[in-house]
C-alpha cells in the first residue's frame, strides 16, 4: 500500500512538472524577461544577423524609389523626397555596419529599433508633402503606396523572433504613427480611418503570431543543440560558453561565483552489473533530482560520463552549505539494486581560490572532487574546512 501511495504521489509531481513545464515555454513566448541568458544571448545574434541584412538590403533598393518619385511628382516634391530618401539610405547603411559590433539583446533591441523608425519617421515628414500635391493617376498610385509604409514596417516584425510583447509594443507604437498621420489629412473621413486601424490591428495580429512562431522554433532548435537528450542538462559545449560569460561578469561586477564538480559514486558497476540502460536511467534520476536544488540563474551541465557540473552565480562560499542540505534532502533516487545513489562532490569559489579563469576554476573543483573519492566518496570537499561535509546522501 504504501509502495502504491509512493507511484501515485511520484505521477502526480511528474504530472505538475509538466504542466509547470507548459506554461514555462508559453510564458517564454509572450514575455521577453523570462527567457535564460543562454536563449537571450542567441535571440540577440539573431536579430542583429536580421536588421543587418535587411538594413544592407534597404541602403540599396530605397534610392532606386528616387527614378518612380520623379515621374510621378513635380519639382520640387520629388526633389524633396529624394533627400528623403537618401537619408534613410545612409541611416540603414550605418546600422548595417553597426550590427556587427551588437552582441546583447538591449543593443539588438536598440538596433531594431533604429531600423524600424526609419519608415514611420519617413512617412511622418513626407506626408504633408504628399497631402495636397496635384498628380496623374499614376502620381496617386505612387502616393497611395506611401501610405502603406507602416504597414509594411509592422509586417516586417514577422521576420524576428519577438515575443508576443514586444512586437504588441512596437506595433502599437506604429499605430500611433498611423492615427498621426490621418489626423494631418485635410479631409478626414471618420469611416477610412477605422478601417485603416482595424487593418493594422490584423497586421499586428498577424506578426504577433509569426514572431512567435519564429522564437518557438528558434528556442526549440536552441535547446536541442544545447540540451544533453538523456539528461535535460546543458552539454558540455554549450556549459562551457555559459561558464565563460558568468566567470567574465562575476569578474567584471566582483559579485561571487561557484562551482560545484560531481561524480557519481560507482556508476562503473552499474553499468557492469545491470547494463547501460539501467546506468542511463540512473544518470536522468540524477539529472532530474539535482535540478530541483537549482534556483532559476543556476546551471546544471553534464560535463562527461556521470560527471555533472553545477553553476551558481551570485553565490558565495556561505551560501553553498544550504544547496549540499537540500541535496541530503531530496536524495537522488536508488541503485538498480535499491542501494541510494552517492555523489563526490568538489567546490570551488572564484574570490577565495583567485582563479585567472573559469578553466583554473574548473580544474580545482576536479581536483578537490577526486579528493573526496579517494577519501571515501558520498563527501564534499571545498576552499574552506566548513564545506568538507561527510555522508551528503543518506546511506
Amino acid at each position: 500500500m504504501t509502495m502504491a501511495n509512493s507511484s501515485n504521489q511520484t505521477s502526480v509531481i511528474d504530472s505538475l512538472r509538466k504542466e509547470f513545464k507548459r506554461i514555462h515555454e508559453f510564458r517564454e513566448l509572450i514575455l521577453p524577461f523570462t527567457h535564460s541568458a543562454h536563449i537571450r544571448r542567441h535571440r540577440a545574434k539573431i536579430i542583429a544577423s536580421r536588421v543587418g541584412l535587411m538594413s544592407l538590403l534597404f541602403s540599396l533598393v530605397i534610392p532606386l524609389w528616387i527614378g518612380i518619385d520623379y515621374f510621378a511628382f513635380s519639382w520640387p516634391t520629388w526633389a524633396i523626397l529624394a533627400v528623403l530618401r537618401i537619408v534613410s539610405a545612409i541611416v540603414f547603411f550605418v546600422l548595417y555596419i553597426l550590427h556587427s559590433s551588437c552582441k546583447t539583446l538591449p543593443n539588438a533591441y536598440l538596433l531594431l529599433g533604429g531600423m524600424m523608425a526609419i519608415p514611420p519617421v519617413f512617412y511622418l515628414i513626407s506626408q504633408p508633402f504628399l497631402m495636397n500635391v496635384e498628380t496623374n493617376a499614376f502620381g496617386a498610385a505612387v502616393v497611395s503606396a506611401y501610405a502603406l509604409l507602416p504597414f509594411i514596417v509592422v509586417a516586417g516584425l514577422s521576420v524576428f523572433p519577438l515575443t508576443a510583447l514586444e512586437v504588441l509594443f512596437t506595433g502599437s507604437g506604429i499605430m500611433v504613427v498611423v492615427m498621426l498621420g490621418a489626423a494631418q489629412q485635410a479631409a478626414f473621413q471618420l469611416q477610412d480611418f477605422i478601417t485603416t486601424i482595424w487593418l493594422m490591428v490584423l497586421v499586428i495580429g498577424v506578426s504577433i503570431f509569426s514572431g512567435m512562431s519564429q522564437l518557438h522554433y528558434m528556442i526549440s532548435l536552441i535547446n536541442q543543440a544545447s540540451k544533453d537528450l538523456l539528461t535535460g542538462a546543458f552539454t558540455r559545449r554549450s556549459g562551457e560558453e555559459y561558464l565563460d560569460l558568468q566567470f567574465r561578469i562575476a569578474s567584471r561586477t566582483e559579485v561571487p561565483f561557484s562551482i560545484l564538480f560531481m561524480d557519481v559514486d560507482n556508476f562503473k558497476s552499474v553499468n557492469d552489473e545491470f547494463g547501460h540502460e539501467q546506468g542511463d536511467m540512473v544518470l536522468k534520476q540524477v539529472a532530474e533530482r539535482l535540478q530541483r536544488c537549482l534556483r532559476r540563474s543556476d546551471q546544471l551541465i553534464r560535463w562527461g560520463g556521470e560527471e555533472f557540473v553545477i553553476l551558481l552565480p551570485n553565490t558565495s562560499a556561505e551560501y553553498i552549505k544550504p544547496i549540499l542540505n537540500r541535496l541530503s534532502e531530496i536524495t537522488l533516487g536508488k541503485r538498480p539494486d535499491g542501494r541510494p545513489i552517492t555523489i563526490s562532490i568538489g567546490i570551488s569559489e572564484l574570490s577565495l581560490d583567485r582563479c585567472e579563469d573559469w578553466i583554473e576554476m574548473v580544474e580545482k573543483a576536479d581536483h578537490r572532487m577526486y579528493e573526496a573519492k579517494k577519501s571515501g566518496r558520498n563527501k564534499s570537499v571545498g576552499p574552506k574546512p566548513d564545506l568538507n561535509l561527510e555522508n551528503i546522501i543518506a546511506a
